[in-house]
């Protein structure tokens, strides 16, 4: 059963088919939530309180068909506000600090598991300029298509091109300093 049909599935009364999209999208919801917060506690937070707000606001959808474009704008906007209010912002120098020293010197990708991999990406991430990160995320991870992420942010697609572009261009400078192998990713 698609999303629309559950959509009007709910709108009719049967409340249950919200259930459904909940254990449909939440997977993918919490990962872009991960990676666009870099807390797990935050990320599940952030997506309860999307789909708290879709649960709400699902009866304003004019077009069933666009529900998940719909919904990762919803998670979006609840992560960037979630962000604007963060008081404090650990950069990688004080990750520094507090881990001891710097980063490790030249990974190979036989060198580290995949959580060790993931962990490195999420912290690279985080390094990003948020327009930029949330560009990343719904590209790269969700695979939305450019014209997606456009509605998604509300953003001309060209705009969404360049945040892709230079987010990107971030990351393999970040994994430049960090002397990470960039065949390693």
């Amino acid at each position: 059963m698609s999303d629309a049909d559950l959509i009007l599935r709910f709108r009719a009364g049967q409340h249950q088919a919200f259930n459904t999209l909940v254990w449909r999208w939440q997977g993918r919801l919490y990962r872009f939530a991960l990676r666009y917060s870099g807390d797990s506690e935050e990320a599940r937070d952030l997506c309860q309180q999307s789909f708290i707000r879709a649960y709400g606001q699902l009866h304003r959808l004019r077009d069933p068909e666009r529900f998940s474009t719909w919904l990762y704008q919803i998670a979006a906007n609840l992560c960037r506000d979630h962000l604007r209010q963060r008081v404090q912002h650990v950069s990688l120098d004080a990750y520094e600090e507090a881990s001891g020293g710097p980063h490790p010197v030249l990974y190979q990708v036989g060198d580290m598991d995949k959580v060790e991999l993931r962990d490195l990406l999420n912290r690279a991430l985080q390094t990003l300029p948020e327009e930029q990160r949330v560009v990343v995320v719904l590209k790269e991870y969700e695979r939305l298509k450019f014209r997606e992420i456009a509605e998604v942010l509300d953003a001309p697609i060209n705009t969404v091109k360049s945040r892709l572009y230079y987010g990107l261009k971030a990351l393999r400078k970040t994994f430049n300093q960090w002397d990470i192998d960039r065949d390693g990713l």
